[in-house]
């Protein structure tokens, strides 16, 4: 009998991205919008599938999608590619400007995609540190990026999954350095429209930066898988190169489009889970648990008095699931917490004080 085929070693060493889908009446762990789009996004989408050419390919360079973006940000459609999912706009990026001989580095804990898509692109990562409270380290990052002289360099505000808001004059500072050394920075702002803060102002013709955003959270459109960045026009062009031909299906980029023309119900939808998000951290603080400040639709606690693991198992016995981030550096026992709509959040609220007391 002939061996079977090996993947490369890399990929054989590898351990995949996983989050846990149980079936639970309460679920809190992928960051997902706990509300819908609005009815009439719904319906709009569907008039306009209804006018699908589906014996034709879509639009290769999604080129209605990609000027809607641009308007919502200022800019032009030249300056903004659009993927399926924030992670796959991350590993053509990686594709572009990493590989073999190349490196990523990344500040832990954040979220797990940068690095693992680094090594799924060939890319080598160089880890850096956060600092207390798991804000960002100038010091450190001078430290990484001087030393390793990274390609890429990731960073992620608001931070998953601590919900920590990185300060816009040290991220200024880190584009700073990593344009002394050639290198790239990648701001992933999925949490982005939770929070003032924002990278895209520090955008420019010259400037080596990408900023990346997902319809996923407030956009409610998980289920469309659709991301995209913005950023200077000789980097988007790059990324046309090594990304497939036809990425991006006919449905996805109508109903990427025609969110767009929805933003009040977007902002109002954010608005709502911020409020939520607040009433939850009250809440958990009168709990034996530490929680730290978050800028986006989650919260990062870790329980006192019981173990992380034990209390995620008892909530999964409550159908209540939250993610488990004890595989995270750093995050041992702790627990992040999605914030959900209101009655979700009190059936949590409850589970938890039966789980601690």
């Amino acid at each position: 009998m002939n061996p079977r085929p090996l993947p490369r070693e890399s990929v054989a060493l590898m351990q995949g991205y996983h989050s846990p889908q149980l079936e639970v009446e309460v679920r809190l762990n992928a960051n997902e919008s706990p509300e819908p789009p609005p009815a009439e996004f719904r319906a709009a989408v569907a008039e306009a599938v209804d006018r699908v050419a589906w014996h034709r390919y879509p639009d290769r360079s999604a080129t209605r999608l990609r000027t809607r973006i641009g308007e919502l940000h200022e800019v032009g459609p030249e300056q903004v590619f659009a993927a399926n999912g924030s992670n796959e706009v991350l590993q053509t990026l990686l594709l572009a400007y990493g590989g073999a001989g190349r490196t990523a580095a990344v500040f832990e804990p954040t979220y797990a995609l940068h690095a693992h898509l680094g090594r799924v692109t060939g890319t080598s990562v160089v880890t850096g540190e956060r600092g207390p409270a798991f804000a960002l380290d100038i010091d450190e990052a001078r430290r990484v990026v001087q030393s390793h002289r990274p390609d890429v360099t990731f960073l992620c505000s608001p931070n998953n999954p601590t919900g920590a808001i990185d300060d816009p004059a040290k991220v200024s500072e880190v584009l700073g350095l990593v344009r002394g050394v050639g290198g790239l920075l990648c701001v992933d702002e999925a949490y982005g429209q939770f929070n003032e803060a924002s990278a895209l102002s520090l955008l420019g013709d010259e400037a080596p930066l990408v900023v990346t955003r997902t319809y996923s959270k407030t956009w409610a459109m998980a289920g469309a898988r659709l991301g995209y960045l913005v950023g200077p026009e000789w980097l988007v062009s790059e990324l046309s190169k090594v990304v497939l031909p036809y990425h991006l299906d006919a449905m996805t980029q109508i109903a990427g489009a025609v969110a767009l023309d929805y933003v009040d119900s977007m902002q109002q939808r954010v608005q709502r889970l911020v409020a939520e998000r607040e009433r939850l951290v009250a809440e958990l603080a009168m709990t034996p648990v530490e929680v730290w400040p978050s800028g986006a639709n989650f919260v990062l606690i870790r329980p006192e008095e019981v173990s992380g693991e034990v209390v995620w198992q008892k909530l999964v016995d409550r159908s209540v699931l939250v993610r488990n981030c004890a595989s995270w550096p750093r995050l041992e026992g702790c627990l992040r917490v999605t914030v959900g709509a209101p009655r979700e959040n009190d059936r949590f609220l409850e589970a938890l004080r039966e789980v601690l007391t």
